[in-house]
């Protein structure tokens, strides 16, 4: 039952990092931000500098990972998720009630709280997705993955170049659905930043677990989930350049959100394709030259002999 969801945990782990890179939005909200709290594009910057940090300063969530499932206890591995559900909401729903007037214009010094813990919150998504992913691919994990870098060995580093590919396509994902359906509206857009990735993976955090098992025949499956990155990746890239070129009427952003959306849901598909290879294989007949097929008798003791071992003593007998 274990491995049943080894394939689900992976795409429930790829849709969590497609919904975690807010920190990569930035430039929608920043002039908002910027004109609302009165920033200098110097005081503006140094806001951004503390999403850089917040996003990439990774011990915590480290440690919390190791805690809680410590001698590969599934129980808390879901409050890493919370940990980072909790920040990502509290972050940017602080942000949106300072930049809407709800609460009074914070010092420069909280603001850049805000949004450390904000961006903060992305490790902790990141920490279990991968982490997680590895352990359920080892075969497969490369060695770059302290590192965390996209561009790793496509043999032996799929796995990580999966999850931090999405990831890295997730602020473009984020940015779709946005001019979607709150274009024009970046206020609104950082209520969204504090409401969807919080759903999104406390939605899906159970899913994910680590199942140890054998590897050997996961590339082919770990393969095509890539192809699928890299085609939401072209995909992102021509319509960001169309929609900088053309005009889009909002049917036309529907439609390539819902084409969007059906490339992020393919891995499912990947993911049962992958599980029904590995129930044949389970389930499927013995091979025939390791079958023992013929029972001979030499005085008392009784031998097994495959197909062709029988094949041979079959014939030595006619001779």
């Amino acid at each position: 039952m274990e491995n049943t969801n080894k394939w689900l945990a992976t795409v429930a782990s790829i849709w969590i990092q497609c919904s975690s890179g807010a920190s990569y939005t930035f430039g929608i909200y920043s002039s908002t931000l910027k004109s609302t709290q009165n920033y200098d594009q110097t005081t503006l910057d140094t806001v951004s500098v503390f999403k850089d940090i917040g996003a990439n300063i990774g011990i915590l969530s480290g440690l919390l990972f190791d805690a809680v499932t410590v001698n590969h206890r599934r129980s808390g591995l879901p409050l890493v998720y919370v940990a980072g559900a909790v920040q990502c909401f509290t972050g940017y729903f602080l942000m949106w009630l300072s930049v809407t007037g709800v609460i009074n214009k914070p010092h420069v010094l909280l603001m850049c709280l805000f949004m450390f813990i904000a961006a903060h919150a992305q490790t902790f998504f990141n920490t279990a997705n991968v982490v997680v992913s590895v352990r359920n691919f080892p075969d497969y994990s490369g060695t770059s993955v302290g590192i965390m870098k996209v561009i790793v060995s496509m043999c032996r580093g799929i796995i990580v170049f999966l999850l931090k590919g999405f990831l890295g396509l997730s602020g473009a994902i984020l940015i779709q659905i946005y001019q979607t359906l709150f274009n024009g509206k970046p206020t609104t857009f950082l209520l969204m930043l504090a409401v969807f990735p919080t759903l999104v993976s406390l939605a899906l955090m159970l899913l994910v677990h680590v199942n140890l098992c054998n590897t050997s025949n996961d590339k082919p499956h770990l393969n095509r989930f890539s192809l699928i990155a890299l085609i939401i990746a072209a995909y992102l890239m021509i319509m960001i350049i169309l929609q900088n070129v053309f005009a889009f009427p909002l049917w036309a952003h529907i439609v390539t959100t819902i084409i969007l959306l059906v490339l992020v849901l393919s891995p499912l598909q990947i993911a049962h394709t992958a599980r029904t290879s590995e129930l044949q294989r389970e389930q499927g007949p013995p091979s025939l030259d390791m079958a023992p097929l013929v029972m001979a008798s030499e005085g008392q003791d009784e031998v097994e002999m495959n197909l062709f071992q029988a094949m041979g003593c079959k014939i030595k007998y006619i001779m």
